[in-house]
This record gives structure tokens, sequence and C-alpha cells, in this order.
């Protein structure tokens, strides 16, 4: 498959997703597309990037001023301290406005990178480069950017969009199969959300993408996935309204990830698989999502191998604690929170959902 160029348009700030194979030694090139006036580069990435894929990046870059600021991988890094850390890098190494940060890693590293650029001198350049299935398809792109605290995971953050998204779907070749499991679930989340055929797809197809057994179809899914988040985010940057749909299965899977204090015992994908089989069968509770729907979602996961049943993770002593961090998110108003549930399979909506009548009811029966 050639080299695929989806354009994101916002009112003050356009740029273009670029798709295709063996892209990281052309990423200078690209950049300077974008970007003429940079002269300094910083690249953040995590340690367990590997090293072929750092120096085909730092070697495409034309330029005396180019550093390389290494993360330990994992959520724990994603915090303020290691906010802190690149800026201060960045004011070290006297970077301004017009240069340039590259985050070349996952989500973890995107949505801290992106963070401290969005604050570092009100706003620099960002690069994102996912290495990552669930970074190529979902966090790289739409400017959310974010670290986690004691109150929750991406509680502090900023909206901030990058210059420039190149994804290079070889990279993936790197991974742990857990990883593309867990990639997998954002690309899942779409087909559920508002493409019906897609899902249809998936079901046929899921795993050529989990297993990378035929590249065209990997960069075929996150092609279908990078469209479908860009006409999202163009249609609502700052999650007034519909992006909240985006949401699938994440009010859930945030509290799992914090009772499990960010560990390696559940990664973000993983969490979120979790999550929408939870949502979907609420959505089948409150009578919207027909159960021959919910049916072929749980065939595909029963297919695929992958666990849904939340107390083989949990015991039933967790309950509270889950409960209580979805009591602090950020969707909460009253004594609702707003979930987002599935009316059929390719279409979501907005479900403002009683946190004692419905949502602590839905976790306990997933014990039953």
């Amino acid at each position: 498959m050639k080299k695929i160029t989806i354009k994101v348009n916002l009112n003050n700030n356009n740029y273009p997703i670029i798709i295709g194979k063996n892209l990281l030694s052309n990423t200078g090139a690209e950049i300077k597309k974008i970007i003429p006036k940079a002269k300094g580069f910083l690249l953040i990435t995590d340690k367990n990037i590997p090293k072929s894929y750092i120096r085909s990046i730092l070697t495409s870059l034309k330029s005396k001023n180019k550093y390389l600021f290494t993360l330990s991988a994992g959520e724990k890094s994603k915090n303020m301290n290691f906010a802190n850390a690149i800026l201060k890098k960045l004011f070290q190494y006297n970077f301004n406005r017009d240069d340039c940060v590259i985050a070349l890693g996952g989500g973890v590293i995107g949505d801290l990178s992106g963070f401290a650029s969005s604050i570092f001198k009100r706003g620099i350049n960002l690069i994102q480069i996912p290495t990552t299935l669930l970074a190529q398809v979902d966090s790289s792109i739409g400017g959310k950017t974010g670290i986690n605290s004691i109150e929750g995971k991406n509680m502090i953050g900023t909206f901030y969009q990058p210059k420039l998204v190149l994804i290079d779907p070889i990279t993936l070749k790197s991974l742990p199969h857990r990883h593309l499991v867990a990639g997998y679930a954002e690309i899942l989340k779409y087909a559920l959300i508002m493409n019906g055929t897609f899902f249809s797809w998936l079901e046929k197809n899921s795993h050529a993408i989990i297993n990378l057994t035929d590249m065209n179809l990997v960069m075929h899914a996150i092609n279908e996935s990078c469209k479908s988040k860009t006409i999202i985010v163009q249609k609502d940057e700052k999650e007034k309204n519909l992006r909240a749909i985006l949401n699938f299965g994440h009010t859930f899977a945030h509290a799992f990830e914090a009772v499990k204090k960010y560990s390696e015992e559940l990664i973000h994908g993983e969490a979120v698989l979790y999550g929408m089989m939870i949502a979907s069968s609420l959505s089948v509770k409150m009578k919207m999502l027909h159960t021959n729907d919910y049916q072929r979602i749980k065939n595909l996961y029963e297919k695929l191998n992958i666990n849904y049943k939340i107390k083989n993770l949990f015991n039933k002593n967790d309950i509270n604690k889950i409960f209580d961090y979805m009591k602090h998110d950020k969707k909460i108003s009253g004594s609702k929170i707003n979930l987002i549930l599935l009316k059929k399979i390719g279409k979501a909506r907005i479900f403002p959902s009683d946190l004692n009548k419905n949502i602590k009811p839905i976790l306990v029966e997933q014990f039953n």
C-alpha cells in the first residue's frame, strides 16, 4: 500500500497525518516542509524504543542542535516531575517557539511531550511519531495532552495540536503481542461508535491486525481509524459535545487503571477492552443496544481470545475503589456521569447515567 496522507483541518491549526512504511529515515525532510524555521530539535522517547529508530530520526535531522531525552517506559513516567524535566531541558538548550519537540513512542510519550510542549513559552512546535498501535490510531491525533495525578488519569492537561503526525506501521513489529491487542482496542472502538461497516470488516480481518500477518490490512485499519478520529476532531476539537463519544469504554477503563495504580498489570488498551464490554452490557440494560449486536461484540472478543470479565482481574472488594475513582471523573455532574453507550454497532450516544442506580449495579453484576 502506498503512502497515505490525511489532512486534519482545524480553524487555527491544520496538519497532515502521514501513514507509510519506512518513514522514520525521512523524518527531517517531512518536518522541514512543515516547520522550515526550526533549528533546535528535542527527541523525547523511552527506554523500550529500538535504538535503530532513534538513529534514523536523528540522522535525518540536518541540524547541529539536536538532542535526545530518554524516559522510563510506562504510565508512571506520565507525571509533573517528568514534564518539569522536559521543560528544564528545553530551557537548558535555549529552545524557542520556532524549534521543535519530537515525541517518539507510545501514548505516554505523546501525552507527556505534548503537555510539556503546550506550556513551554506558551507553545513550541510538536511532532508526533507514534510507535504503538494504540498511539498510531488514537492518542497521537487530535491534540489531547495530559499527565496523571493522585486524583486520576489525565486530570491535568491541555488541548494542543501537533504540526505533523508520522505513522510508520513497520515500528509495530517491535511490539509484544500484548501491546498489539491493546492498540486494537481503539480500532474496535471506532467501529463500534461510528462505523458498522468497519466492524463487519474487523470480524473478518482482526487476526491479521493483532498478529501483523498482512501489513496492508494493518495499514487499512490504521487509515480507517485515523479518518474516523479526524472527522470527530474537526467537528469538535475541544470536546464540547460530539468528541465525547471517543470516551466509549474509557470512563470505566480509567478507574480500572487507577485501582491498579497504573502498573504493568493492566495497560491502557486492555482496560479499554474491559470498559467497552461493560459499557455495551449497560447499553443492553438501558434497552438501547439489541442483544444480537451485543452478541456480535462478545463473539469477536471470544474469537480473538480477549478477556472481558473483570472478575478475572479484580475482586469484589475492589468495586468500591473503582466506584470511588469514577465519582471523581471529569464528566461528573451532580450524581450523574456522562457515559458513552451504544444504540447499535456503529452508533453511539452520550447518556447521563446515575452513579448509584446505573453504574454500581453493573459493576456488581460483573462478579456474578
